[in-house]
């Protein structure tokens, strides 16, 4: 057998060209496999379709490759928090008849209230707690809540329970237990209860923090009584006002939330509990996305007292509030519609006391800015009686610092905060003087019965002038002009034209309507 003749060290044109390729070779395997950690890593379950269409160029930033990581889908999270979700079921004994419409379901909201409006109009996610019946007939009401303590304290909604004489809660795992209704706040829609049997229930925790709009939100409940159910959906917006009060500062939500989810916990992607399902939009009596959530913050303060003493006590101030309007900023001096406008202080009420007179604007309290009427109202209200308060006033146009001692909001009085234009006619005006320009007639209020010593009483409105427009009417009484008590027309005219003189675009005046005050913006025309 002939031996193979040694070539190891003989030279060949073979090894060059091997060099380049194999050089070749590893810089497309090395590109190979940087694709293949694209597609590992696209196809990660913790990442967003969007990373599937992104190439390495576009997600490398000073050579490293940042990993943004997104759930695709929620059972991890509803796992954890889906046993703290209860379902509620309540008997309630009816106490009224039918209604004169046809619709006998009842109400636990006083008749004409902004809540009772409210459900009725829009629909709450489970109705009112009480079914169609005759007088005296038990009937049911379901509706969700969670557990917020291991030792069994749950929230639900206020129109849940109201008015039950027996609640009962099944847990997610089938398990039937009886509970106490702790305290409620039909202000906040929030109500406590207590379920006995166990000191381990599992809990959900309330979220510190405030939902960004566009965040992910799980809505857990008890939709038409089918138990616990699960959808899910986006914060679709913030600090939502429904007609409740002056309290509103609803989440809207878009996961699907229909009758039964009422006081059902929506979860944040942390298993928080961001807000609690209250009421729908619905012309049709089911979810066409669109739901308003009580904040955590809320239920924690709200919480936090009901457990304590039963109820909710809130600062007080004491005055009757409106939104200051472009109109009325412009009419002030003031370069932004920013700030609360002082009505009117009520006599021997804090603000009063303390020298807050009508026409002030409150800018801040204990230094933070008040954006609006609302905002006032919400500061003050979750404050306690008994706190001392600094505000920052806009008083005649200068800046003041006002210290006070909050009270109490008694049971019969809300903190207004809206501008309600509705009155009753004047009885018995006579014919008035007419005001140049803005479209109306007046006359000293002494002249007119039932008016009253001060101001001037409107007699007559040209349906289509400035003042109709800014909702005057018939006997509503003008009190200021331009900062200035009158009493005659020409009182009014003379304001009227020092605030042309002023270069104003809008005077503004204090009218007296329906017993109560509010200040209107009016524009005037130069010359």
């Amino acid at each position: 057998m002939t031996d193979r003749p040694d070539l190891t060290n003989l030279p060949s044109y073979r090894q060059p060209r091997r060099s380049v390729f194999s050089a070749r070779r590893i810089a497309l395997m090395a590109s190979v496999v940087a694709g293949l950690g694209v597609a590992v890593h696209g196809f990660s379950p913790t990442t967003s379709p969007a990373d599937l269409f992104s190439s390495p160029a576009h997600a490398q930033v000073n050579n490293e490759v940042k990993k943004v990581e997104r759930p695709i889908g929620f059972a991890d999270i509803v796992e954890r928090v889906k046993p703290s979700v209860i379902s509620v079921k309540v008997n309630i004994k009816e106490k009224t008849a039918s209604n004169d419409d046809g619709d006998d379901s009842a109400s636990p909201f006083q008749p004409g209230s902004p809540m009772e409006r409210f459900f009725r109009r829009f629909g709450g996610p489970d109705g009112f707690p009480g079914q169609k019946g005759g007088r005296g007939r038990v009937v049911q009401g379901q509706g969700s809540g969670f557990f917020i303590s291991a030792d069994g304290y749950a929230v639900t909604n206020n129109h849940v329970v109201d008015g039950a004489d027996k609640v009962e809660v099944t847990t997610d795992d089938g398990k039937t237990f009886s509970a106490k209704v702790i305290g409620t706040d039909q202000r906040t829609d929030i109500a406590l209860i207590k379920v006995e049997g166990s000191s381990n229930f599992p809990f959900a925790k309330l979220a510190d923090g405030k939902p960004r709009i566009g965040d992910w939100v799980l809505a857990v409940g008890n939709p038409f009584g089918l138990g616990g159910t699960v959808t899910a959906g986006i914060v679709s917006a913030s600090g939502r006002d429904i007609g409740n009060g002056p309290y509103d500062d609803f989440i809207q939500i878009d996961a699907p939330v229909n009758k039964g989810n009422s006081g059902g916990p929506a979860f944040n992607t942390e298993g928080e509990v961001m807000g609690v399902n209250t009421a729908i939009y619905s012309p049709s009596g089911g979810s066409v996305g669109i739901a308003f959530s009580i904040p955590a913050n809320t239920v924690k303060s709200v919480v936090a007292q009901l457990k304590d003493k039963g109820s909710v006590s809130r600062g007080w101030i004491g005055v009757q509030i409106q939104p200051v309007t472009s109109d009325i900023a412009d009419s002030l001096g003031m370069k932004k519609a920013e700030g609360a406008l002082v009505a009117e202080p009520q006599k021997d009420g804090p603000a009063a006391k303390a020298g807050i007179e009508s026409g002030d604007v409150i800018t801040t309290v204990n230094g933070e800015p008040v954006k609006d009427a609302r905002e006032l109202a919400r500061t003050i209200g979750g404050m306690a009686p008994g706190a001392s308060v600094k505000l920052n006033v806009l008083h005649k146009g200068q800046d003041k610092v006002v210290n006070l001692t909050l009270g109490q909001l008694p049971n019969t009085v809300e903190a207004k905060a809206d501008n309600d234009n509705d009155n009753d006619s004047g009885k018995g005006a006579s014919k008035g003087t007419d005001v140049p320009k803005l479209g109306m007639t007046v006359a000293p209020a002494n002249s007119v019965a039932g008016a009253g010593k001060d101001g001037v009483v409107v007699t007559e409105v040209d349906p289509k002038s400035a003042a109709a427009e800014r909702g005057f009417k018939e006997g509503d009484v003008i009190l200021e002009v331009g900062g200035k008590s009158v009493s005659t027309a020409g009182e009014v005219r003379d304001a009227i034209n020092t605030a042309r003189t002023d270069n104003k675009n809008s005077v503004l005046m204090r009218v007296k309507s329906g017993g109560q005050s509010r200040f209107v913006a009016v524009p005037i025309a130069k010359g």
